[in-house]
């Protein structure tokens, strides 16, 4: 046994040190496990699971994280980059026995996220569960059906003026005219219309007092032993065999190497991801300050072309002014040659009068 499988003692309380399951590959572990998947979703949702399997195909991606030797990385590992898996999305097909004993087939859809910017990626994935079809049995034989879908979403921000952790929110039929609640269900509407759950995991803390509450704590977000929250101690009393369960593969899930590893590489991509948006801010403020700068530049550029054309166009007019001066002063020179030329001749015609 490891020393990560030994359990802790605090305040004379079992404490067990577990992954942090809002991390991708730690709750892939968890829903991969029928048993904990179905607690999972049968304790939110409140519905009487029969039977569950996950779908063939869930939603994955890649990112890929820069590597630098603060990490603590060997030369080989310097080399390259490191490719992580992360899954996002998780996709049930469940059998649920109804209040009046029917079984009905429904898609269940789990959502992750830690950012409140993911709305479009929520209802992209949701449009696509509404086009699936599943084959059922029928007294003809088999049939194509829409299945209604339950959405769970398990946020890592807090929501806006709610401070509840975990919320559902449900549909209800209401007679428009009559002014009342129809309690009849009709699968046209149950199949174009859905339930949801949402879980505020920054919401989440305190000592469980109900199963549900025990189920959320696993993923409160305290305790952490190191700087990445990757692991942390969990020290509630554990009195569910399922919540045992889920403690278990969390438990295992801390000791495993690679996925200690696959976490700290997804932290690191987180933190590569925050640094390259503080870039982007950085960038758009700088262009933003830069084509401020240039539109100041030009509106300057514009006050002196026009301060210019003022200065060309009064220049203009005052040569224009120097102009007319110089030739209103020659006709006054032309005028005071004529006035002298005709004193001359009055002064000759007076002489030769006094002769």
């Amino acid at each position: 046994m490891s020393k990560k499988d030994i359990p802790l003692q605090k305040n004379n309380c079992r404490v067990m040190l577990i992954a942090n399951p809002i991390y991708d590959t730690v709750f892939k572990r968890l829903m991969e496990n029928k048993r904990s998947a179905k607690f999972f979703i049968q304790t939110l949702t409140g519905e009487q699971i029969e039977d569950i399997a996950m779908m063939p195909h869930d939603y994955t991606y890649h990112a890929k994280v820069r590597k630098d030797k603060s990490r603590n990385e060997t030369i080989e590992d310097s080399k390259r980059e490191w490719e992580i898996l992360s899954i996002i999305r998780f996709d049930f097909v469940a059998t649920i026995r109804t209040a009046d004993g029917e079984s009905k087939k429904v898609i269940i859809e789990i959502q992750k996220s830690n950012k409140p910017t993911d709305l479009m990626r929520f209802r992209t994935y949701l449009g696509e569960q509404y086009k699936r079809r599943d084959v059922i049995e029928v007294a003809s034989g088999k049939v194509e059906k829409a299945l209604p879908i339950i959405c769970i979403y398990l946020l890592g921000f807090k929501l806006t003026n709610i401070k509840a952790a975990a919320i559902k929110v449900c549909r209800t039929y209401i007679d428009m005219i009559g002014k009342t609640e129809i309690k009849q269900k009709n699968k046209l509407i149950e199949a174009l219309t859905h339930d949801g759950y949402f879980v505020q995991i920054p919401h989440i803390k305190g000592k469980p007092r109900t199963l549900l509450e025990s189920l959320l704590s696993i993923f409160e977000q305290k305790y952490f032993i190191d700087d990445k929250n990757t692991l942390k101690e969990y020290e509630y009393p554990i009195e569910d065999e399922s919540v045992k369960t889920m403690v278990e593969i969390l438990k295992h899930a801390a000791a495993d190497e690679k996925t200690r590893r696959e976490m700290e590489e997804a932290w690191w991509a987180e933190e590569d991801e925050k640094e390259y948006e503080r870039m982007s801010v950085d960038l758009k403020e700088t262009v933003k300050a830069f084509e401020e700068t240039v539109k100041a530049f030009e509106e300057g550029k514009k006050a002196f072309e026009e301060s210019k054309k003022a200065f060309e166009e009064s220049k203009k007019t005052i040569l224009e002014k120097d102009k007319s001066i110089v030739e209103k002063e020659k006709t006054i020179e032309e005028s005071k040659k004529t006035i002298e030329a005709k004193d001359k001749e009055i002064e000759k015609l007076r002489k030769l009068l006094e002769k």
